[in-house]
This record gives C-alpha cells, structure tokens and sequence, in this order.
C-alpha cells in the first residue's frame, strides 16, 4: 500500500536541490572564512563553558545547532541588538531549554562583537548586556561568593534559560513548554501586528518534539495559519538514552516512528529540509527561503546534524556530559581554537594541584576568566571578523526600522483591559448584575465576565478550551467579536482558539506564552480535573518567567487564566474521574505568593468582584474554579449574609452570629456553601445555633493583605476553635482550622476514605456526607463537644 499526506497549505523544499536553482549562492567566501572562524571561536566557547562550570551543562545539543543559530542571529532575524525589549522586533526563542549553555556562549559573543566593532551597539543598562564576564555566573546562583562573579556584577545563570537573561521571554526546557509557548508569543505579535508581524524564530530539537505537547501545539499553530513562525530544528538524532530518536529511512527509531520532517508536514507547516546542517550555504539559504515563502502557513527547518560535532564527545553522551575538568579530551576539543588563536589556556598537571581537583571553587573561577580572556583577545585582533559581524547587527537594525510595523487597525488594547477591572473594582459593572430569585451558572458569570473585559479591550482576551468552549462558557469571551475559531488568514478578528482539540498541556503553555508576550491575557478552560494537573507545569514555567524577568525590569506580571470549571463534586453525573476534589490542592498556596491566585467563588454573584481583584493585583496565573449546574442568585442582604464585594479580601465573615457565638466555621467551595445556606443554617437556627461562619474565595488575595488586616478579618482565635467544611481536600482547609478538635470535625469529600460515586451533584454530595441535612448533624456534634 502507498501512502501519501492529503492535500497541504504548505509547501516542501529540500535545500540542496533549491540551491540549484538559485543564480548564486547566499554567502560570498569571504563570509563563509569569516563564519568558519566565529563557529570555531563559539564551539570553543561551548567546551570552555562546560569545562569550567565545572562539567555542568548540555554541551551536545549547544554545538550541533550553533551554525543554524549563527545564521538567525547575523541573517535572518530583524531585530534591534541595542534595545531587547523593543515590541516590533523578530524574536528567537530556545524552546530547547536544555541547550542554555550555547545560548550564553552565542549571547556573550554578540555582545563582545558590538564591544568591539559597534560600540553604539550596546544597550546603556547594563542588565540589557550579556557581557563575556557574565559567564562566570553559569549554573551559578544568586548567593555565589567567589572573587571574580562579585568583582564583575555577574548574572547568576539558571541552567535552563528564564527572561533574567536579556532577549529571553520564556522559561523553557520543561516538557515541550518551550514549543507550545514559543507559538503563544507568535500568535500574541500576529494578532497584535497584523501581517506585518514580528517573526518567532524557535530552536529545538527532535527530542524536544516527542512530547504529546508539542504535537497538539503544532496541530494548533498550522491550523491558525501562523505564517511568522519558523521552527528550526536540530535533528542530531540522540537524546539522553538513545542514539536514534526518531525513525530514519528504513531504520525504526527507539523513540518514534517519525522524522521532524514528517511530523510538522503532517500538521501543514512548510518544510524546509537542510541536509547538512553544517553546510553555512544550505543553512543561510534555508533561513531566506523560509523568509520568503507566501502560504499562509508556519515553517519548520530541519537540519540535520551530529550532536557534539567536533567536540570529541558525540551522540547522546555528549546530552548532558561532556570531558571531565581539564582532561585531555578537554584541551583536545579546543586545540583548533587554541592554535588559531596562538595562545594556550590555563593548564594543570595531571594532579589538578592548582584547583585542588576543582575544589578550589576560586581558583577554578580564575582559570575559567584566564580562558575567557584568551577568547577575547582573540576577537579583539581579528578585526575582519568583528567588522563584518558587527555590520551584520546594524543593519538587522535597519532592516526592523524598514519593516515599520505598526499595530493593526483596531489592535487590541490590554491596558484597558486592566483599566476596566481597576475601574469597577470596587462594584459590580451594570452589564455584569445579576437579579435576585434568577438562576445562572458560576461558569456563566466568569464567561460574561471576561466577555465584557474584552469588549472593553477591543479584543485583548483570546479564549480556548479543551473542546469545551460553550460547555465551559468560556465561549461568551468572543461574545461581539466575529465568530469561529481565529484564524491569522481567514477569520484574524475572532477571540476564540482552537488549541489542536482536547489539548490541555498545549493549551495553557501557549496562553501563558501568548500573555508574555505582552498585548493579551490568554484565558483556557477545561475540568479542573484535568487542567489544574496539566496546566500545572506550565504555569510554574509561566511564573518563573515572570519572577525572572524583574531581574531586568520591574513592572507587573503578564497574566493568564487557568480556568478549572465543572470543580468539584457538583460534576456528579461524569463519576470521580471528572468529579475530583483534588486540583485546588495542586495549585492554592503552591506557588511563590503572588505569582498564582485561585479563586473559589460559590456565588455567581462574587465572580465580577473576585476576578477584578485578581487582575488589580496583577499574578502570572489567575485559576478560577468554577461549578458547571445552575444556582439561585441569593438575595444575600435578605438572608443576612455580607455582600458578595466582600470577596475581594480573599476570606471574609459570611455571616456573623447575632449574639453569643456557638462556634467558627469555614466554608470553601460553592457546593459545600449552598447546601449549607439553604439546607444547614435554617436548621442551625431552628435549634437556636448561631455561629460565625466564615468564607474562603480566595487564599491568596488574602495572603497579600497587611499582616493586622489580616488578622482583623479573620483572627488566630477563630481558627483555633473552627471547624471547616470543603468541596476540596482536607489539606486545603489547614490554614483555616489550627486544632486537632477542629480538622477532625471538618468534612471533605474523602472523609469517608474513598472515591465518590456518580450521580447529580445533590445525590453526590448526600454520599459524601456534605448535603445540608449531614452538615447540620456534624455542627451540632461540634457544637455539643466544643461546650462540653
């Protein structure tokens, strides 16, 4: 049988062959000597850096892509070299997390060329620099004692890149979140550019395109239509175990049974295939062509190399290791450089008597700066390398101020976006009120929610879900806007995304990348079942990059939502593996405060209050856990119970006892309250019980109040005698019960030492032991007890 793809809106070129049809090729030979000499200089660099870590680092993966690197850096790219946060500007992006240290060798390089031969170059802020000296901070952290890394005013260098490195946006190197969210920038500077947009150049790796996610993310990206992505790949064919990765030719692959040629062909990007990855005239070649192109569609380069290549060390042993410190393997990979440089580098005896073996952390750092210092002085005298490189970077300057891109007409406007939250922060917008005696879901008011942020953003909200859209209302943030799926050639006005189907991991690491770029809060959906498990890694990758980043600029996260909707055990029907009580607890006071900030409204009514104040304080991930069945829009004055604006403060008094107080409880989570207002406290009060009952719609705005109001909302006293009652886990309710009396009297699904069963919600949370009729029961135990 003879199988062939269906049609494509792609295209597919084998360089080599194109390269015959070309009248000349891209590169004269004075270009080529002088890119020989700098790939020397840079593999070098790779073998120094390793070396001297001490043996620390990826320095395979760093050699075999830094020629295709080379090219994006001097050729492809328009970009401003003195200014790394300009917004107009072609991006590269290390999906490939794991390749930092070729990232920080190419980086110190650029900026020793523009030291060098375009001084005008170099941004005036030196946290804007990626100096040759910063190197001494690789795998370092911030607390690093040694001589020369305080002396100089090192960056302490994550092993896997994060945006404390100029000209980084992500944290990557996680799982294939650098892929998915390298594709949320390119689809935040296409929605916000038009098609005069900025282009986002990814390098990864075949490895790097095993994960699950990286597949749904390719799907999503060639479905789209983003044409200013080119994905280059780096297919040196070995990871950390295997030496054949992917299938190539009639030989099955360890790993999987396609080639990266065949897998972004399948999801209708173009493809570019560079058979000799080391060949600088089919690399540069590639990069034009892929500039060139007019399908609509993203491109994929794929080139092939040998991880390691000339290092000594090749293969899947070269992944995460390379030559011990300064053995001869090691002065073997730089011995071409050391004789073109004329120079030698620090050497030892075959006793390491001078670093003790690499003790010496400060005389391992002092060799490490003598080599850098070699490196340097080589570059210095070699002025036609520097001049030529140099000219390459002023005129990619150039090139951007020629491409004049502007924002397109009606570009969506974030800043109003945080504006209309700030705006109505303290009461519920006219649009957003909802009547007393009707009926509606918590889904549905988060949904008009954002739909009336974006309105008001002129789009600045796109939305996806894991085939949910309408089922998790998320649907009603394209309310107004034309619609469909968004689509760059097609349908570019629409606020809604597909994200490759039911693709939770895709989904969240391209919103989170989406919203870093700056011009959008992305917003997914999905059971928070699934999401907050899937969406976890991503967000972690997401805050890190926003807590990194204010090592260059102090300004406020970029904010994205992680919606977990049909929470809980109201989700019934679909039985414990929908139905689950357990994702708050993977996220609530998880992560550094105020970087992530759940909120656990139970009534339609707090959802406009909640979300506003999430938005004003500005976290990386916002994660809402909303119900999915109807609710009564309680008339909370009538009943006694205080205004859903009191939400905002995170936890609040729900409801004071009149007189003598019989005890403290805490609630969390809409089932759990509303069973427990209409069904518990009518009950409670019947038997002339009255309590001070407490709410918890969000631990984390809570935690960013001032110590004294905190204590002034809920006091240390009230937590040692309370009980709590959750729709979550038993942990989550820890810091709001402080006794061994209280947490043993505090009801959660599992209390009953076991998965729940399926149902409607009310029969459920009845085989829980949670309805109202068994909340009564268990209070009036409390209380007796608590008397006695």
């Amino acid at each position: 049988m003879n199988f062939s793809f269906g049609p494509r809106r792609a295209a597919y070129f084998d360089i080599a062959e194109h390269l015959t049809t070309v009248g000349s090729p891209p590169l004269a030979q004075p270009e080529i000597e002088v890119f020989e000499r700098f790939d020397l200089l840079y593999r070098a660099l790779c073998a120094i850096l390793y070396n001297y870590a001490p043996t620390s680092g990826h320095p395979g993966g760093s050699i075999s892509s830094g020629r295709f690197v080379e090219g994006i850096l001097f050729d492809a790219m328009a970009y401003d070299v003195a200014d790394p946060d300009r917004v107009d500007a072609d991006i590269i992006s290390y999906g490939a997390g794991h390749k930092a240290l070729g990232l920080y060798a190419i980086w110190a390089l650029r900026n020793e060329i523009m030291r060098i031969g375009a001084p005008q170059l170099l941004p005036r802020d030196v946290r804007l620099q990626f100096r040759l000296e910063d190197l001494l901070g690789f795998r370092r952290n911030p607390t690093t004692a040694t001589p020369l890394f305080k002396q100089f005013g090192c960056k302490a260098l994550d092993g896997h890149p994060t945006p404390a490195t100029p000209f980084v946006r992500l944290s990557t190197g996680a799982s294939g979140v650098g892929v998915a969210s390298s594709l949320g920038l390119a689809w935040g500077a296409r929605d916000y550019f038009g098609k005069n947009a900025p282009r986002v150049h990814i390098v990864e790796g075949e490895g790097g395109m095993t994960p699950g996610r990286v597949s749904e993310a390719l799907a999503a990206a060639g479905t789209a239509s983003l044409d200013n992505v080119v994905m280059h790949v780096d297919w040196n064919q070995a990871s950390i175990d295997s030496n054949r990765v992917c299938r190539d030719g009639t030989q099955p692959g360890d790993y999987v049974q396609w080639t990266p040629q065949e897998l972004a062909w399948l999801h209708d990007w173009n493809v570019i295939d560079v058979r000799d990855g080391t060949d600088f005239q089919q690399v540069f070649a590639a990069q034009r062509l892929a500039a060139s192109l007019g399908t609509g569609q993203p491109t994929a380069i794929v080139y092939r190399t040998t991880k390691g290549w000339r290092y000594g060390i090749e293969g899947k042993g070269s992944h995460g290791a390379g030559h011990t410190l300064c053995s001869p393997g090691f002065m073997e990979s730089a011995a071409e450089f050391v004789n073109e440089a004329g120079a030698s580098l620090p050497a030892c005896d075959g006793q390491f008597q001078r670093c003790a073996g690499g003790a010496e952390k400060a005389v391992v750092e002092e060799c490490y700066w003598e080599a850098l210092q070699v490196l340097r002085h080589n570059l210095e005298r070699d002025r036609a390398l520097t001049e030529m490189l140099a000219a390459r970077l002023v005129d990619a300057r150039r090139r951007l101020d020629k491409a004049a891109r502007r924002p397109r007409d009606k570009a969506p406007d974030v800043a109003a976006l945080f504006a209309a939250a700030e705006q109505h922060a303290g009461s519920t917008p006219a649009a957003l009120l909802l009547k007393p005696g009707s009926r509606t879901t918590l889904r549905g008011a988060l949904g008009d929610a954002l739909g009336y942020l974006n309105r008001a953003s002129g789009g600045a909200i796109l939305a996806a879900a894991a085939d949910l859209l309408g089922s998790t209302s998320i649907s009603a943030a394209g309310k107004d806007f034309p619609g469909g799926f968004y689509n760059a050639a097609t349908n570019p006005d629409a606020r809604l995304l597909s994200i490759g189907g039911i693709c939770e991991d895709a989904m969240a690491a391209i919103l989170g990348g989406l919203s870093t770029y700056g011009h959008h809060v992305g917003a997914g959906s999905s059971y928070g079942s699934f999401i907050a498990a899937l969406g976890h890694v991503p967000s972690r990758l997401h805050a890190i990059g926003a807590q990194a980043r204010q090592e260059i600029r102090k300004e406020p996260y970029r904010p994205y939502f992680l919606i977990c909707a049909h929470a809980g055990l109201k989700t019934g029907e679909d039985g414990p593996t929908h139905a689950d009580p357990q994702p708050l607890q993977l996220l609530q006071e998880n992560f550094p405060r105020g970087t992530l900030i759940t909120l656990t409204p139970w009534d339609p009514q707090e959802l406009w209050p909640l979300v506003s104040a999430a938005l004003a304080r500005r976290p990386a991930v916002i994660a809402p856990f909303v119900t999915r069945p109807d609710e009564n829009v309680l008339d909370r004055s009538a009943l006694g119970l205080a205004p859903p604006a009191a939400a905002q403060s995170g936890v609040y008094a729900l409801r004071r006892a009149s007189g003598k107080s019989d005890g403290v409880l805490v609630l969390q989570g809409s089932a759990v309250a509303y069973a427990f207002i209409e069904g518990a406290l009518p009950l409670l009060l019947a038997q002339g019980i009255d309590l001070d009952v407490y709410y918890v719609a969000s631990a984390e705005l809570f935690d960013l109040l001032p110590l004294n109001e905190q204590q002034r909302i809920y006091p240390d006293q009230a937590a040692r005698s309370a009980m709590g009652i959750t729709d979550f886990t038993l942990p989550t309710m820890h810091r709001w019960v402080r006794s061994a009396f209280g947490l043993k009297k505090t009801m959660h699904p599992f209390q009953k030492g076991r998965f729940l069963g399926s149902g409607p919600g009310p029969v459920v949370l009845r085989e829980a032991g949670l309805d109202g009729d068994s909340q009564f029961e268990a209070i009036m135990t409390y209380v007796k007890q608590r008397r006695r």
